[in-house]
């Protein structure tokens, strides 16, 4: 499987596996499902109208136009960068620089969509092109706005993963001030983790202990090694913010 690594901003490479053409041509499929529903129903209320382009069949004309066009921009950029298809096949946009993608980003994936799907062009001959050819598997609106599709599922499923288990009530803290960290820092520490359980790749562990550590200004207790220290930081972030939402 093809995958990225992207440095993120506090510069540990996160490797993500890049979503194939047929996960991108699978999405597609649903939302453009989801159109045909909606198109289905929007003919059966202007064929309820009067006339079909009276007064009330053409506001009917213009909202389910509106959909269409501004459907992709506004799902990725309310729904974490997916779409309804995107979601149910697990996939998503992201940054190549490792972050969420910026309003710009969105737009520009958006705009050149007339390109990559355009009637004139192929219905999709552009993008599929792009997404066989290039190295992160990106069409034309990805390559100007500096983005790919990820799978949002890890390759294979941990049963040691940091929040995959229920903690007991009895469970202490060791470690409070990861209280101090917020909610991207925690993700990062995860994904570190389960970098790590897919590769082995220790120095991701040494790297990211490290920065958190100094973020949170603690030492690691004598016996804990720095993968014990990110998941109990992990279990003592999830018992400490369940207290607080309690």
């Amino acid at each position: 499987m093809d995958s990225i690594k992207i440095s993120t901003a506090q510069n540990i490479d996160i490797s993500y596996e890049i979503a194939g053409l047929g996960e991108r041509i699978a999405a597609r499929c649903i939302d453009l499902g989801i159109f045909l529903v909606l198109g289905i129903i929007a003919l059966i209320l202007m064929g309820a109208s009067e006339a079909t382009m009276s007064g009330g069949g053409k506001i009917i004309f213009i909202v389910f136009l509106a959909i269409f066009v501004f459907y992709d921009l506004v799902c990725e950029l309310i729904m974490d960068g997916q779409s309804l298809g995107k979601k149910v096949l697990k996939i998503k946009v992201i940054s190549l620089d490792g972050g969420q993608p910026t309003l710009s980003q969105y737009i520009l994936r958006w705009l050149f969509r007339t390109i990559d799907f355009g009637i004139p062009l192929g219905w999709g001959v552009v993008a599929l092109v792009s997404v066989i050819v290039t190295k992160n598997h990106q069409r034309l609106g990805d390559i100007l706005g500096k983005t790919t599709l990820i799978k949002t599922n890890p390759r294979t499923q941990f049963t040691n993963m940091a929040f995959s288990f229920s903690l007991p009530e009895t469970y202490e803290a060791q470690f409070k001030d990861v209280l101090h960290l917020n909610d991207r820092e925690i993700e990062l520490i995860h994904e570190v983790l389960t970098s790590y359980y897919q590769t082995g790749n220790a120095e991701l562990i040494y790297t990211m202990a490290a920065k958190t550590k100094a973020h949170i200004v603690v030492s690691i207790p004598a016996g804990m090694n720095e993968l014990q220290f990110l998941e109990t930081v992990l279990k003592d972030y999830k018992h400490l913010t369940s207290m607080v939402n309690v």
